[in-house]
């Protein structure tokens, strides 16, 4: 645990934030986006709860904040891999295959951005302020632009309609990992019922599958 002194410079405010995140970003890689609290992250960071609400206004803001430095990492990350595996001048069905694996793999490899994504509209953008929502659906918007492009290097065929793609992406992403990770009364009723097994999720297939799905209608539809 670090003890701070009172912040007197903008340069120690922005100390403080960046311990803040520091310190929620190592608890969110021992435990799940709604056991992490104010009262252990200011434990944790050696500052009062109320110091800690003053760099951020909720336990909320600071993990949108999180969500989107997770989102512009992964999407550095995945660029490259799209480059490095992606092969080019295949038919556009077997690219599209090979897009949705590599994208599948790849947030399959980040629980943390995968917890916040499903966190993000039923958790993280409450209890903000409109200004906090406005500057991380801003955020959010350039990071879809961000991914858009990308895919647009190996999908030209998409055009523009890349940014509507990606926007689905995520939000398929966050709903297929919340329900491919069941409570564990469901995990039991599975295993006593296997006339349920069809309900479960798999994460990977599921969400391949999906993105398969929506990549072949985005190109579908752009065809029509």
């Amino acid at each position: 645990m670090t003890t701070f002194q009172r912040a007197r410079s903008e340069e120690q405010r922005e100390v403080r934030r960046r311990a803040i995140l520091d310190t929620t970003a190592a608890m969110l890689d021992e435990t799940a986006v709604g056991a992490v609290s104010l009262n252990e992250l200011s434990r944790r960071v050696g500052l009062a709860k109320s110091n800690v609400l003053r760099y951020f206004e909720s336990r909320e803001a600071i993990l949108l904040e999180l969500l989107d430095r997770a989102w512009k990492e992964w999407t550095a990350e995945l660029t490259r891999r799209l480059s490095d595996e992606l092969e080019p001048g295949l038919p556009f069905a077997r690219r599209a295959e090979m897009f949705a694996d590599i994208l599948t793999r790849s947030l399959e490899e980040r629980r943390v951005l995968c917890d916040l994504l499903s966190a993000q509209a039923g958790v993280l953008e409450h209890n903000v302020s409109p200004e906090v929502a406005a500057r991380y659906k801003r955020g959010a918007l350039a990071n879809v632009s961000d991914l858009a492009a990308s895919v647009r290097v190996h999908l030209p065929e998409l055009g523009e309609d890349a940014v509507r793609l990606c926007s689905q992406a995520i939000l398929v992403a966050g709903a297929v990992w919340t329900h491919a990770r069941p409570s564990a009364a469901m995990l039991a009723a599975y295993d006593s019922d296997p006339s349920l097994a069809a309900l479960r999720v798999d994460f990977p297939s599921a969400l391949k599958d999906t993105l398969l799905t929506l990549t072949a209608g985005t190109l579908a539809r752009r065809s029509s």
